[in-house]
């Protein structure tokens, strides 16, 4: 047995099965600790006026930990979470503990990566163990089935999606197994020393921020139950019904438990890992049916896995107003119709009811989602990335590639060779709402508006 001794940082991989990098440094050390760090600039509204985590994240992401704790404290293991900077704070920990490796998730986001890098520099080389464990591939198991790995190629099979769908399809590129079988075996508990800002008490931890982001008792929630346990049981429940071989026909709903997954929240988060699910629906295409709807869960998973790779492959140029395009949008930013848009009172009671339902639970479906974006781009005429850091402070399942990656597709600044996507709000409410149950139930046409507040001192309407 080894005699390092290790420290493993939990990220967005808030789950002990099937994490690659936590069973890494396990195999490879003699004592581990495991440390969580909780960053205030994540609820400081920076992000066009948008913070990066909202209250639904947030209260999905304590809950989160809360599993954790009672999973490691059975284990014999503390779990340590601190406040502040983790570029600061990880390095001093390293040090003052004789911590020889760390393991930590491997993530596609660019201020991610920064942060990761900035950590890097200050510790030795090689101590760092990160593995991709959101992700059904890995770098090496894409570029392995190219000629050569140059970015050139690279980039080549993400210019859009069919093409990286058919790349790994026509490849049988299978994802990286997952192992949910075998128990996890920690090694002897390391305890951190040190003087830092701790937190004391989880269920306490929603009052941080002087109350900004406490508890949202009128919340109207999805019934969804954070962390790794219960996101095991709704994975056992959901390959436990007949929802698999339907899936695809009743994707597009626009509300109704039973007519998605439901497993986004479980993603973004780290509760499970894509390739449990996709194991899943291996063993129920086995045991019970195999048709279209079954492979559809594939396909959206393929299709997040997509976003992803996209996202670390053009790095800032995910967040960048034109995007991947050579040139911008016709949009601008409208503070009036923007406000209006959030709040679900424009003239247009499909997206009202959408955006009410996001405001009260954090969720939106995906129809939904793009019906909203589309509206915010071509109806009111507003610069993509506010809608986007909107939906990033609102989402509970708020994944950084899939939420930038999907506002540029409907923008026309991505992937899409279509050059964006343009909704028709009336047909779309005939094909999704056509007896309009989902607008009354968000009372979706109770107050709609006009775009524009008519002022006095503005050009005149007409003379007498």
């Amino acid at each position: 047995m080894s005699d390092k001794t290790a420290l493993y940082w939990f990220t967005n991989d808030l789950r002990l099965k099937d994490n690659m990098a936590l069973e890494h440094v396990a195999r490879q050390s003699q004592r581990l600790a495991f440390l969580y760090v909780f960053n205030p600039a994540w609820i400081a509204p920076r992000n066009y006026q948008h913070r990066l985590i909202g209250e639904f994240s947030l209260q999905f992401i304590i809950e989160s930990l809360i599993d954790l704790e009672q999973q490691l404290r059975a284990m014999g293991h503390r779990f340590h979470i601190l406040i502040g900077n983790p570029v600061d704070i990880i390095p001093t920990i390293v040090q003052q503990n004789g911590i020889d490796i760390m393991g930590c998730n491997a993530h596609s986001g660019w201020y991610e990566r920064k942060t990761h890098q900035s950590i890097q520099q200050k510790l030795r080389p090689n101590s760092i163990h990160a593995r991709w464990n959101n992700y059904l591939y890995s770098p090496e198991q894409l570029n392995s089935h190219q000629q050569s790995s140059t970015k050139k190629e690279s980039l080549s099979i993400l210019k859009s999606f069919s093409t990286f769908r058919q790349f790994v399809e026509q490849r049988d590129i299978l994802p990286t197994p997952a192992q949910i079988e075998q128990p996890l075996n920690l090694p002897e508990p390391l305890d951190l020393k040190g003087l830092f800002k701790k937190v004391q008490d989880l269920s306490d931890f929603l009052k941080m921020n002087d109350n900004k982001l406490s508890r949202l008792e009128n919340a109207q929630n999805l019934s969804f139950n954070p962390g790794e346990l219960a996101a095991q049981c709704h994975l056992n429940d959901y390959f436990g019904t007949s929802s698999p071989s339907t899936y695809k026909q009743t994707r597009n709903a626009l509300d109704g438990w039973d007519n998605s997954t439901k497993f986004s929240p479980y993603l973004a988060h780290g509760n499970l890992s894509p390739r449990q699910i996709w194991k899943a629906v291996n063993t129920y295409e086995t045991i019970n049916i195999k048709n279209d709807d079954t492979y559809w869960i594939k396909f959206e998973l393929l299709w997040r896995e997509y976003f992803n790779w996209v996202a670390l492959k053009i790095g800032s140029t995910l967040f960048r107003f034109r995007g991947m395009a050579s040139s911008p949008p016709l949009t601008s930013f409208f503070a009036e119709r923007f406000t209006k848009w959030c709040q679900g009172s424009t003239p247009y009671p499909l997206v009202n009811a959408c955006m009410k339902q996001l405001n009260a639970t954090g969720y939106m479906s995906n129809r939904g989602r793009q019906l909203t974006a589309s509206c915010l781009i071509n109806e009111l005429g507003i610069d993509w990335r506010y809608g986007a850091a909107y939906f990033q402070e609102r989402l509970i399942d708020h994944d950084v590639a899939s939420n930038w990656g999907n506002w540029q597709y409907i923008a026309g600044v991505g992937t899409d060779p279509r050059g964006g996507r343009h909704f028709n709000l009336e047909k779309q409410t005939q094909m999704f709402d056509p007896h309009h149950e989902f607008i009354h139930k968000w009372q979706g046409d109770e107050h709609t508006a006009a775009l524009d507040s008519l002022d006095a001192s503005g050009w005149p309407i007409g003379m007498k």
